[in-house]
């Protein structure tokens, strides 16, 4: 990867260096697309873990990311829910091992700024990856290719735009995209502990009216947080003192990781749910928070983000090896459709999930309890359950899986 002050036209471009973004540029300058990311090089700012699921880690092998990072990831080889509304309809203990559909693990947890180490060394190996350590300050649609000026002042032209510029996009406005965004009356507080009790490789999801807690293994005896309650009740945890933070968590999780110690490093982040009414237009596509916000249940954010990045980066190669542009509208409709499906279930059974764990009308607890022991009964349906979890059927899967 080699740096530019002012390069010319480019094939690619992309905007956002958060891992969405920066899993984009590698997956198109390996597949031999003349790429330049636009991104600042700055340290990654917090402590936040993301669960890669097993399609997720696939990828980042594909990119050869994965080896790079691996050591530093807890593998997630049990997930386990657990009803803790305290009320009169509850749902049963559902617990998912990955050997049932045998697989050696779901997944991976890894804290974010160590993913983006590994990234950022797979990047600079690449020859056609050209980097503008700056921020897109405007981005210009136009009939034969898009305009992207940094804050310093370089410009570029590309025939395609990879927007993965968050929530707040760039490259979404000037693709003329609207976004429907509906506020959940939540926030996740995210922090790290280290605890006494070994996890066992086990991620335990406990459920509480006003959202999931979830402890996520990290390697050794740690686990990354991310509980999801009221603004008012974030706000107050958020300024507990780390004992009291720390007694408030062991409380939450019943004790079964023993005593906790906070790490440096908390954040609250009020959740929403975020649509845009295309996934690309104008010669731009969008990739990660700017294609979609959704709450942190589930653990698909990132790993949705990824399938952007995977399905863009085929769309590009196919779209070039048969000599078509690749931000032509053909083209942006085939990268359209290829997300379409995965992106709007993703998000309703994210936001279904969400209605139905709030929710106070004895039916819906009903339903919901229903369903999970029919999950836990239930032997097909509950190895479907896994599969779909992981990956949509339609993408396919390795043998094995």
């Amino acid at each position: 990867m080699t740096d530019l002050q002012a390069p010319p036209h480019t094939s690619c471009a992309v905007v956002g260096g958060g891992p969405a973004g920066l899993a984009t540029a590698i997956a198109l300058a390996q597949a031999g697309v003349a790429t330049t990311l636009i991104a600042r090089r700055l340290p990654y700012a917090d402590n936040r873990t993301t669960a890669l699921l097993g399609a997720s880690v696939d990828f980042l092998q594909s990119l050869d990311v994965w080896r790079r990072c691996a050591d530093d990831a807890a593998p997630l080889r049990t997930m386990r829910l657990v009803d803790d509304t305290g009320r009169l309809i509850r749902s049963p203990e559902v617990a998912f091992r990955s050997d049932e559909i045998g697989m050696e693990a779901f997944g991976y947890n890894i804290e974010n700024r160590l993913l983006m180490v590994a990234m950022e060394a797979r990047a600079a190996e690449l020859a056609n990856l050209t980097r503008i350590d700056d921020e897109a300050q405007a981005v210009v649609a136009g009939d034969d290719a898009v305009t992207v000026t940094t804050k310093q002042g370089a410009t570029l032209t590309a025939d395609l735009v990879a927007g993965a510029d968050g929530r707040h996009s760039l490259c979404r406005e000037a693709a003329g995209i609207g976004v429907t965004r509906r506020d959940l009356g939540q926030s996740a507080l995210t922090l790290n502990v280290t605890h006494t009790r070994p996890h066992h490789d086990c991620s335990t999801e406990f459920h509480t009216g006003s959202g999931p807690c979830v402890f996520v293994p990290l390697p050794g005896l740690r686990s990354s947080i991310v509980w999801v309650v009221r603004p008012q009740e974030a706000a107050r945890l958020m300024a507990l003192s780390d004992a009291e933070l720390a007694d408030a968590a062991e409380r939450q999780s019943h004790s079964i990781l023993d005593r906790l110690t906070v790490a440096p490093g908390r954040y609250v982040f009020p959740l929403a749910i975020e649509t845009p009414t295309q996934l690309a237009a104008r010669r731009i596509a969008l990739v990660g928070e700017a294609a979609h916000v959704v709450p942190p249940i589930g653990a698909q954010g990132l790993n949705m983000g990824l399938r952007d990045a995977a399905d863009l980066a085929e769309t590009v190669r196919d779209a070039l090896a048969q000599g078509q542009d690749p931000g032509a509208d053909a083209a942006l409709q085939r990268y359209a459709f290829k997300r379409r499906a995965d992106v709007s279930s993703r998000t309703f059974m994210i936001d279904m999930a969400n209605r139905t764990l709030l929710s106070d009308f004895l039916p819906v607890q009903s339903l919901r309890a229903a369903g999970m022991h029919m999950l836990d009964r239930i032997g097909p349906l509950r190895r479907f359950a896994m599969r779909e979890g992981l990956s949509p059927s339609w993408r396919g899967r390795p043998a094995g899986r």
